[in-house]
């Protein structure tokens, strides 16, 4: 045979092996690609941009196309055309719409890159939302069990909302709070119960488990009782084809004007259209149907428009703890967790460098322990509906003390860089810090005992990172050493003068005041006042040439106003009776804080059980001298604080 046969032959015999080749991986490859919807939009639909249709007749050239739209769509940035950079962006996504980090890739460009950019800080939140939604809207449902995707997701809500980064942060987290009380409502109001953990997570998940169970259709309320088409039809009447979640902001609005104490206030600053709706939440006639409406409205809204499920929502509180959803840390828990829960099954041995646990896991346990330090939120929902700008608190919340721990094994377990084979743990390393952030608070609160039980426990601890040769010296220390020799290097973080500060006025007014104890409320006070001030002295030498510094505090930088945030805070979460103690043994110049919220909390019920011959309000809750006053100084400050924020924006 000649030399050209031979070749040719051969030739031939690859062209066999090789087709026979690819004839086996494609059909693996198509059912990766059906398992994972790996595929290009083929049609372009109603209201995509032009772009998406020029890149599908574009056909294999379409990646080259893609390219392109990716380098017009920063220069469009760059320039500071942000609508036209996110027209680009929806085309491009359209395009690709099953490789996750195009999703990323634009959702961090709005919300990092474009919102800095803007002016406001309402401008900055409508780009911070909106790298939001295209992930949650737009990515997860186009990817639903990506972990990349869940794991951005979080990331936004831990760190670009809640942490203090953001000069505009403290605005976002009062949009958060708004929103989800709108979508939601008002989670359980605190009492002497709610400070049991136990407790507080069965009030939460009682709470959202009306929403779980609520109709699922509009046909399932119309049909459980006979007023509702009635209900329904005065309801078109007044606020016409208004969307669900219109309606429940109204809804909400109006249950929280009828039970304030400041009723007639409220109503002068609402329309007529808000009146009529008013009358019809309040009416006796439809209260069971409100009640099978609203619930049905919520599990729509945060199926339908925000793509949350309720059933996995409480099954996460039942096993992270009493969530408030109002903080954005609670988000970001329940789409790293969820991310988590979906990537599992899809994890073998062969793709395992796919799937970054790790990562996704450590934003669990960050928004843990965001959740500790602050996750005790005192959020005026009607102020900041109508008259805006309302006050917004965050402390630590001692819920969530436990849960670190709880879910520990579980997350050593995914991890390859904690296994038992290792020397260090990061997991261990982050949840010693964390425990002696907790010893300290509970002693500043003045409760010992559990204090004493968590140095125990850090001291016992089972996963204890042995490379530390002081460790064993340092934990042999008394309780009073431990916490003093924690404060000398930590007293200038936000998250540790924080808890120092909060806890000791907690202790000041529940010790001191409530339990009779003057001389602690005088010590206690002294001690806050001292470290709020060390605290902004040394933020102010250190940070000297920083002119944001006040979004690092988390706290005002007026004491005296934040002591008399604590004590309103404190005032309305412990029990009636309590609140009448720390009430009446206060000054003035603490009551002024508390009067509104009290009266806002109690009024109503109180004016009732007086009809009965019990105690009218002012009588229980006399009005402190200097309120008025005080409503036109905070009125002021108000005013002051966004004025100023608005013209730091503009700079």
């Amino acid at each position: 045979m000649k030399r050209d046969g031979i070749i040719q032959l051969a030739a031939t015999a690859v062209m066999v092996i090789a087709l026979a080749c690819a004839g086996v991986l494609a059909v693996s490859l198509n059912a990766s690609i059906g398992r994972n919807r790996l595929v290009y939009t083929e049609i372009a639909e109603k209201g995509d941009p032009p772009e998406v249709a020029l890149g599908i007749a574009m056909g294999a050239f379409r990646g080259i196309f893609v390219n392109y739209l990716w380098m017009r769509a920063n220069d469009l940035k760059e320039d500071g055309k942000y609508w036209e950079a996110i027209e680009l962006s929806k085309a491009i996504t359209r395009l690709q719409p099953r490789f996750p980090r195009v999703w990323v890739f634009h959702a961090w460009n709005m919300a990092y890159n474009i919102s800095v950019k803007t002016q406001t800080p309402e401008e900055r939140w409508n780009w911070v939302q909106a790298g939001i939604r295209l992930i949650r809207d737009e990515a997860i449902p186009a990817n639903p069990s990506d972990l990349i995707l869940h794991k951005e997701l979080a990331w936004l809500y831990l760190h670009k909302v809640q942490a203090y980064a953001d000069d505009s942060n403290l605005y976002y987290k009062r949009k958060v709070a708004e929103e989800f009380t709108i979508v939601i409502g008002e989670p359980p109001r605190g009492d002497s119960l709610m400070l049991d953990r136990q407790a507080a997570m069965k009030a939460y998940t009682d709470w959202f488990r009306v929403i779980v169970d609520a109709p699922a259709t509009i046909d399932e309320v119309l049909s459980a009782d006979p007023t509702s088409t009635e209900l329904l039809q005065k309801l078109a009447a007044i606020v016409g084809q208004e969307p669900y979640i219109a309606i429940l902001r109204r809804y909400e609005i109006a249950k929280a004007v009828e039970r304030s104490g400041r009723k007639e206030f409220f109503l002068k600053q609402m329309g007529t259209k808000s009146v009529a709706f008013q009358a019809l939440v309040i009416d006796p006639k439809y209260a069971r149907v409100w009640n099978l409406f609203v619930p049905h409205m919520r599990k729509r809204v945060l199926t339908d428009d925000y793509h949350y499920e309720p059933v996995r929502m409480l099954r996460v509180m039942q096993k992270y703890g009493p969530l408030d959803w109002r903080h954005p840390a609670s988000h970001a828990v329940y789409w790293s967790s969820r991310g988590v829960e979906l990537s599992l099954p899809r994890f073998t041995e062969a793709n395992k460098d796919n799937f970054d646990f790790i990562n996704v896991d450590r934003m669990t346990i960050q928004a843990i322990q965001e959740l500790q330090r602050s996750g005790e939120i005192y959020f005026n929902f009607l102020e900041q509906s109508i008259i805006r700008n309302s006050t917004y608190m965050a402390i630590p919340n001692p819920h969530y003390t436990e849960i670190y721990g709880d879910i520990m094994d579980e997350i050593i377990a995914r991890s390859w860089a904690d296994t038992d084979k290792r020397a260090y743990s990061f997991y261990a390393a982050g949840y010693e810090n964390f425990l002696k952030d907790q010893i300290r608070f509970f002693y500043r609160r003045g409760q010992r005992d559990e204090a004493e039980r968590l140095y125990t426990r850090l001291r016992k601890l089972p996963q204890a990172n042995m490379n530390d040769p002081s460790r064993a010296w340092d934990l042999s220390k008394p309780l009073d050493e431990l916490v003093q020799n924690e404060l000398v290097d930590r007293q200038t973080s936000p998250d540790v003068a924080r808890g120092e500060i909060v806890g000791s006025l907690q202790r000041a007014f529940s010790t001191g005041l409530i339990g009779g104890n003057t001389e602690v409320f005088r010590q206690e006070r002294e001690y806050a006042k001292r470290q709020h001030r060390f605290f902004f002295e040394e933020q102010f030498r250190i940070n000297a040439i920083n002119p944001e510094l006040i979004r690092m505090a988390q706290i005002d930088p007026d004491f005296h106003v934040f002591e008399g945030q604590v004590f309103a805070a404190l005032a309305s979460n412990v029990g009636f009776d309590e609140a009448e103690l720390m009430y009446l043994r206060a000054p003035d110049d603490l009551r002024v804080y508390a009067y509104d919220l009290l009266q806002d909390t109690y009024r109503k019920a109180v004016t009732d059980n007086a009809a009965q011959g019990e105690r009218p309000f002012d009588v229980i809750f006399p009005e402190p001298n200097g309120l008025e006053a005080h409503r036109a100084a905070m009125e002021r400050k108000r005013q002051a604080e966004q004025a100023r924020q608005i013209q730091n924006e503009t700079k």
